[in-house]
């Protein structure tokens, strides 16, 4: 392993840690020594990374530090191209137009042969089925879940029976054929999944849900045993 991806890998097991995680742990799991470590740490300081602690205390990443994309591995541009290459071929039309404007500017500052990979990659997102009615909904219901604001919707379930529901939505998941909207139903007073092909009707509002999203989200995943993506 290079140095370099060495110390790539150093931030991203970092960043995998919100509370400071002792120096050992960090060696053992780069298979280097505590020396190397101190030093290597030292060298991501000089360069702007916000690692605070100490040896013996333990050390954090403060957010805001990015690394330039030249520090891409060949697999990671690989998951980037056929990721983004799904979006705008299954995405709403705001959503696809996002990750072709993605990927155009990572390519735009990647060094001349990772931009080479990046756009000769053989890994292909094959076609897919429409999404019915998901264009007008799907970003209305992105916005409320990054706003953390309720949805007032009309919903018919699969008995064919309608309802009106008032939903704080925390997740919407992309399957092959259905977007499903997780959420909080204060009918229900429980977590709901709801198919966007069955929101009749949808009306965003400006009332912040009480909980935060992350908190729903994260107990949502224990319910269910869904590990963390």
């Amino acid at each position: 392993m290079s140095r370099a991806e060495r110390l790539l890998d150093l931030i991203q097991i970092l960043r995998r840690h919100r509370r400071p995680v002792s120096g050992r742990v960090l060696a053992d799991e780069l298979g280097i020594s505590l020396r190397t470590l101190y030093r290597d740490i030292a060298v991501l300081q000089t360069q702007g990374a916000r690692i605070e602690g100490e040896a013996g205390v333990g050390y954090v990443l403060q957010p805001g530090f990015v690394l330039p994309p030249l520090m891409f591995s060949e697999e990671e541009i690989e998951a980037l191209v056929l990721g983004s290459r799904w979006v705008a071929m299954r995405g709403d039309e705001r959503l696809g137009a996002a990750a072709r404007d993605a990927l155009a500017k990572i390519a735009a500052v990647l060094p001349a042969d990772l931009r080479d990979d990046l756009e000769g990659s053989a890994l292909l997102a094959g076609p897919g089925e429409a999404i019915a009615a998901a264009d007008t909904k799907e970003p209305l219901i992105r916005k409320a879940i990054r706003t953390e604001c309720k949805i007032d919707i009309t919903y018919r379930d699969s008995d064919a029976a309608e309802s009106r529901r008032v939903i704080w939505p925390f997740a919407l998941g992309f399957f092959d054929k259905v977007r499903v909207v997780v959420a909080w139903c204060e009918l229900r007073q429980a977590v709901r999944h709801f198919r966007t092909d069955r929101i009749l009707a949808l009306t965003p509002t400006e009332t912040r849900y009480p909980r935060r999203r992350q908190a729903l989200l994260k107990a949502w995943r224990e319910a269910e045993n869904i590990a963390p993506q």
